[in-house]
């Protein structure tokens, strides 16, 4: 009794967790210099401003409206980052107990432990969800400039903000390295600073997930034979997982190295 009622409470805490994450960053990044924006059009639309006149100033740091900006994007990965942990936290507390109950449901019901071991499969996916969404908040966080690129980018064709945009991909284009526009390197910067938050995210992410894999076939390897589908599942995730991670280590890698072409790219639309 006590497990089912701890179950439903992290039930109930995913769902008020889930619309905090949807509805609360928001607000929570807000403060008496940016407001709330009511959408991406309109943060959209607050950048481009902001940027535009950076860009035409020739300065190399963030002109006060842009910085206010990226500090509330820094903030609303913040908020999101947060919220998404405690998912993560509250997937992981479900899992356990559904995996408890499974364990001690004996041989009775067939259907009963398999729906348990399904249902602590699945919180075990959603955990792992949640860290990917965590660890793509926290460098956005690290880097919010550069994470509020891609909305200079999209949709600007048409636009009163297209002009500079091709003004940037032009002196991007014929630029080198200590000879660009200074607001062009501050750019450049923080995009490969980008991509290092995620080398060391993701390599923070490739450890823990490399013990999980361990550890979940060491139990493979002594559990009871109702167990060790459970635990093979448990471990090929992990190990995916981690093929995973790193494969996204090795890439940011690979770009925070020689963000050049990368940037290039980016401008162009392919990121």
């Amino acid at each position: 009794m006590r497990t089912g009622r701890a179950v439903l409470a992290l039930v109930v805490a995913v769902v008020g967790l889930s619309a905090a994450f949807v509805i609360a960053p928001g607000w929570l990044a807000s403060d008496g210099s940016t407001g709330r924006f009511a959408g991406e059009p309109q943060l959209a639309a607050a950048l481009r401003r902001s940027f535009a006149d950076y860009w035409g100033s020739g300065d190399r740091t963030l002109s006060p409206d842009l910085q206010r900006l990226a500090d509330y994007w820094s903030r609303y990965h913040v908020a999101k980052g947060v919220i998404a942990s405690l998912l993560l936290i509250a997937f992981v507390l479900l899992g356990v107990l559904l995996w408890r109950a499974f364990r001690q449901s004996g041989g009775r019901g067939r259907a009963r432990r398999a729906g348990l071991a399904a249902a602590s499969g699945l919180a075990a996916v959603l955990a792992l969800f949640s860290s990917a969404v965590v660890m793509a908040n926290a460098q956005g966080a690290v880097a919010p400039f550069a994470s509020l690129m891609p909305l200079l980018v999209d949709h600007a064709a048409g636009t009163e903000f297209a002009g500079t945009l091709d003004q940037v991909r032009a002196a991007d284009a014929s630029g080198v390295a200590g000879s660009m526009p200074p607001a062009l390197q501050t750019m450049t910067d923080d995009f490969a600073r980008y991509h290092v938050a995620m080398v060391v995210i993701a390599g923070v992410a490739a450890v823990v997930l490399a013990a999980l894999a361990v550890t979940c076939w060491r139990r493979f390897a002594h559990a009871r034979s109702a167990e060790r589908g459970v635990w093979a599942g448990f471990g090929v995730v992990a190990a995916l997982s981690l093929f995973a991670v790193l494969a996204v280590a090795a890439a940011n890698a690979t770009t925070a190295a020689d963000p050049a072409p990368a940037f290039a790219a980016f401008l162009n639309g392919g990121w």
